[in-house]
């Protein structure tokens, strides 16, 4: 660490926080969709494209914030993103139609992708590569805390003070996150004016790093795995509100605790990476994640799944997750040093693509059952193994 980071704890909090911010918007607005749709005269199906707009806007905006990072430095763009997610939250709260929701939720998103991709860029930026997977576990603490904390505290918000005061709190909680980045992120590269802002350089930078193959397959892989996240978060509120009739408080606990099993990984994480590589541990957890995919496909198919068999099998593929995603994640970033703004911008935009596409394809084949998220999920899982186990073997990983 260089002598300008005096607190190693404080930036990678801080880091953290960053990266939690779009999970945080998806998770603490959940409980709310049937109180959504029922004030705003529409259905669950209909609310639950906003959170497809969402995914739609992080992947847009990460291809633009990408390039601003290297060009201007990280500082100035990642606060300029948080004042649009301020702006657009206040909005959101006085919506008055579901197609407005879905409007200035990608507005909103537009905003939270630039803490994503400058979280991802400032780990490039102060750690050396061998350190890299480690401090992305570390950042998955507190990303994990999201889920654990955002469904509850949504479901309670939403109970007694109304759907709207969400993105109130959401709102009050990135102002606090802008003044922390002001005072306590200090400014590691610094701007990059070699770094062309013309389209056609932006899109040959872009390709360069696309065409590294340690980039593209474990950035696909970390991404197919996440999108089963993704397909959960947009099929979970109708499978354990309507047809397993919990309440919006007990959907929060359950989600809490089927992240605590991600939460966990990411740190027993740190300590296997002290003995093994991020390869032969992306590999293993792939593996397993596949297994459990499969395992809910096959319960589903001979409608053996019950609540607590779904909540088991989902707690073990999120656990899985927190194995896969911050090793996938650190060996797509490690070939890059100059780049490395445009590298976590493509591959956030790989993540939110393919997660988008993940989500919409379980709201698009809702069928008032819980297989069309468990195929999804199962389906992404074992493209994620598939590319880790067979390509991701056929290549010699490097660090940047």
């Amino acid at each position: 660490m260089s002598k300008k980071i005096k607190n190693k704890g404080v930036i990678v909090f801080l880091l953290g926080l960053l990266s939690a911010i779009g999970p945080f918007s998806i998770d603490m607005y959940l409980p709310g969709f049937e109180y959504i749709a029922s004030d705003l005269n529409t259905t669950i199906d209909k609310v639950q494209l906003s959170l497809t707009s969402f995914f739609v806007g992080i992947a847009v905006g990460q291809m633009i914030y990408g390039p601003l990072l290297d060009r201007f430095g990280r500082r100035i763009p990642l606060m300029t993103g948080l004042f649009i997610y301020i702006a657009a939250s206040i909005v959101l709260a006085y919506i008055q139609s579901v197609e407005s929701l879905i409007f200035y939720r990608f507005v909103q998103a537009l905003g939270s992708c630039s803490g994503m991709v400058a979280a991802r860029a400032f780990v490039r930026d102060y750690f050396p590569p061998q350190e890299t997977a480690k401090i992305f576990s570390m950042l998955m603490l507190v990303i994990g805390v999201s889920p654990v904390l955002a469904p509850t505290f949504g479901g309670y918000v939403t109970h007694y003070f109304g759907w709207n005061a969400i993105f109130i709190a959401l709102a009050l909680l990135i102002f606090l996150v802008l003044v922390g980045v002001f005072f306590f992120l200090p400014e590691k590269r610094g701007a990059d004016i070699t770094m062309s802002l013309r389209p056609r350089a932006i899109i040959s930078n872009f390709l360069r790093v696309g065409k590294v193959p340690q980039f593209y397959i474990y950035a696909s892989a970390g991404a197919f795995s996440a999108s089963g996240l993704y397909a959960y978060l947009s099929g979970s509120p109708f499978v354990m509100m309507e047809l397993y009739g919990v309440n919006e408080r007990q959907y929060g606990w359950i989600f809490g605790l089927i992240a605590a099993g991600m939460v966990i990984a990411s740190q027993v994480n740190n300590v296997v990476l002290n003995r093994f590589s991020s390869e032969r541990v992306a590999r293993t957890a792939a593996s397993i994640q596949a297994l459990v995919g499969l395992t809910m496909i096959t319960l589903s198919l001979f409608d053996w799944m019950t609540l607590p068999i779904l909540i088991a099998l989902i707690f073990s593929y999120m656990s899985c997750q927190g194995f896969v995603f911050p090793n996938a994640s650190a060996l797509s970033l490690n070939p890059f040093t100059k780049s490395a703004g445009s590298a976590s911008a493509l591959l956030g935009f790989i993540q939110m693509t393919i997660g988008a596409f993940a989500s919409f394809l379980t709201s698009f084949l809702h069928n008032h059952t819980e297989k069309p998220m468990i195929v999804v999920m199962a389906v992404c899982t074992c493209v994620s193994c598939f590319l880790i186990m067979f390509l991701g073997r056929k290549i010699k990983t490097t660090a940047g």
